[in-house]
């Protein structure tokens, strides 16, 4: 019995917090007095901050007068650089956000009320839209293209772009930039020109501010008129290009190759880099082997080894960084180090068919050489005394035939 009434009085309980935990409807919110009216008075506003804007609104006309509750707002806006709506919670009636000014202003708004004779159940009324659209301005086409960003070392950060497709004749570019520590926009601090057909600006490390919004927006002006403006919000720690690794060493020990750096000179600290290690070794049949390894540095470690193959003649190694994702988001690789190699290792040839081949054809050409020449030697060593006895025979015969009266002659004929 006494089980069965435990089991009893737990359902009750269960019960009562289902009962309590249940959604009050709106006309249950109303016989306490209060209808859930969204917020009223919804206004947008631009401070000239480059896409961050302020909304504001003002509290509804049935809530004016409401006690024992608390009201809280909550705010959806569509972020178009991401492409995805934030959602926010707040007490107060304003907040700012961040905008493209290029692209229409979407932004949805509704009340939530927790009241003591709701059982403190948040109530959410209906949601309303607001869409702003900001007219478009200056020449259609004149708008800049490919713009882009790049922090070098976090020393300094330079945007370039590239003129619109209409361009009038004495057309200049001007860029703005704000982020949350500036009371107001400014314009580029040192302007430079990449190329004929491109525009940059150049920012110091202390107009800079990472972890936070950096508005830009590129304008401009011309003989035709105003250039169309073109905004841009970026957080610059996602745009880091490591400096080049310039101290690079290779040495071999026990039949095994180390690599030796030092972390690129620059502003980012040594903990957020990673390594990308390229390596070519040349075997000894004249192929060529390459590997690539990514090496993420938690232990601050700026060195690597790899086994020497028997039948290498020389490794090459070379390198480049990049931010790693426990400190941005994104990033750009350095560029490559100067290539690093290990001493040439002379290997011996080993014979191959064609080779023994040959060798077989030139020792009997040789033989063939050395045979003939002997024979032709053998002969005329042979020759020779006959044909010098020949000689002397002729010669005594004529000189008998001189001295001798001529009934000898026939003699020796």
């Amino acid at each position: 019995m006494l089980l069965l009434l435990n089991r009893f009085s737990a359902w009750l309980s269960a019960f009562a917090v289902l009962l309590l935990t249940q959604p009050i409807s709106t006309s249950e919110v109303m016989a306490c007095g209060a209808a859930v009216d969204p917020p009223a008075n919804i206004e947008i506003t631009d401070p000239g901050f480059l896409g961050y804007l302020n909304i504001q609104w003002t509290r509804p006309a049935s809530l004016q007068n409401l006690t024992g509750c608390t009201v809280r707002y909550q705010l959806r806006y569509y972020d178009t650089y991401e492409e995805r709506w934030r959602s926010v919670r707040t007490v107060k009636l304003t907040y700012a956000a961040q905008f493209d000014l290029e692209k229409p202003v979407k932004l949805r708004i509704l009340t939530v009320l927790k009241c003591a004779c709701t059982n403190g159940t948040e109530i959410q009324g209906e949601e309303t839209e607001t869409v702003y659209t900001p007219e478009p301005t200056g020449l259609a086409g004149s708008r800049i293209r490919d713009f882009h960003c790049i922090y070098y070392g976090k020393e300094h950060m330079e945007c370039t772009w590239k003129s619109g497709p209409v361009q009038p004749p004495n057309s200049e570019h001007y860029l703005y930039y704000w982020h949350r520590e500036m009371e107001e926009a400014k314009e580029c601090p040192e302007y430079f020109v990449p190329s004929n057909n491109q525009r940059g600006c150049r920012f110091p490390r202390q107009s800079l501010l990472e972890f936070s919004k950096f508005n830009m927006c590129v304008n401009g002006s011309s003989s035709a008129g105003s250039l169309r403006p073109a905004y841009f919000s970026i957080e610059i720690q996602n745009y880091v290009k490591p400096a080049v690794v310039s101290s690079l060493h290779v040495f071999e020990t026990d039949g095994r190759l180390k690599l030796d750096w030092a972390p690129p000179i620059g502003q980012v600290p040594e903990h957020c880099l990673d390594y990308e290690v390229e390596s070519s070794t040349l075997m000894a049949n004249g192929k060529e082997q390459k590997q690539t390894e990514i090496l993420e540095n938690l232990d601050l470690d700026t060195s690597y080894e790899l086994p020497r193959e028997a039948e290498s003649k020389k490794t090459c190694f070379h390198l480049r960084s990049k931010v790693n994702m426990y400190c941005a988001d994104g990033g750009f690789w350095s560029d490559w180090s100067q290539t690093k190699c290990t001493e040439e290792k002379e290997t011996e040839a080993k014979p191959t068919l064609n080779y023994r081949l040959l060798d077989l054809v030139m020792i009997g050409t040789a033989g063939v050489i050395i045979f003939c020449l002997s024979l032709w030697i053998l002969i005329r060593i042979c020759i020779k005394p006959c044909s010098k006895k020949d000689v002397i025979y002729t010669l005594y015969k004529q000189k008998v035939n001189e001295t001798m009266p001529s009934i000898f002659s026939p003699i020796f004929k």
